[in-house]
């Protein structure tokens, strides 16, 4: 399996597996959010999961930010994560995640947050949010699910409300349906 940055002839593949990963309804919800993420967030990093020529697996880590009491923090979410459902289970997630953080820890980026099952992303290095000092944005969000990891710029002064993009309002995709 090749992990590498998504390319444009990847799109029509990506938006399938995020329909299939997520299911009726709220698939093609997802699936319009990575659309307008790729529009709405030039830096974003999106990545692929690759086997035999087929994408079987996307992660996409865009800005958001961190109302800290000394300054606002440029930060990132992990949202949203998909595998082929014929992939699953078979770590293509956890290894999309994995590369994802591995380069934004290289990028100077200090934290990344996430909604999320607690159960699998505390795997994957994932700590309850509120229980590290952080406010979630919406009330919608169970305080187990909104998730942060520390990566290696992060400083002790970087807590305080965490704060979407617009593009997850305007997809309203925060908190749970």
């Amino acid at each position: 399996m090749e992990l590498r940055d998504e390319r444009a002839g990847d799109f029509g593949a990506v938006g399938s597996v995020h329909r299939d990963g997520f299911g009726a309804g709220h698939g093609e919800v997802v699936a319009g959010l990575v659309e307008a993420l790729r529009r709405d967030d030039p830096g974003a990093l999106s990545i692929v999961a690759e086997e035999a020529g087929e994408v079987v697996g996307h992660v996409l880590f865009s800005r958001a930010r961190v109302d800290a009491p000394e300054r606002i923090v440029a930060v990132r979410t992990l949202s949203p994560l998909a595998v082929a459902p014929a992939w699953q289970r078979r770590g293509v997630g956890s290894a999309l995640v994995r590369e994802g953080l591995r380069r934004l820890d290289e990028r100077g980026v200090p934290l990344a947050f996430l909604e999320g099952d607690p159960r699998y992303y505390s795997r994957l290095g994932f700590e309850p949010a509120v229980e590290q000092g952080f406010r979630k944005p919406s009330l919608r969000i169970p305080d187990a699910g909104f998730q942060v990891i520390r990566l290696s710029a992060y400083e002790p002064w970087m807590t305080g409300t965490f704060v979407y993009a617009d593009t997850f309002w305007d997809h309203d995709c925060v908190g749970l349906r």
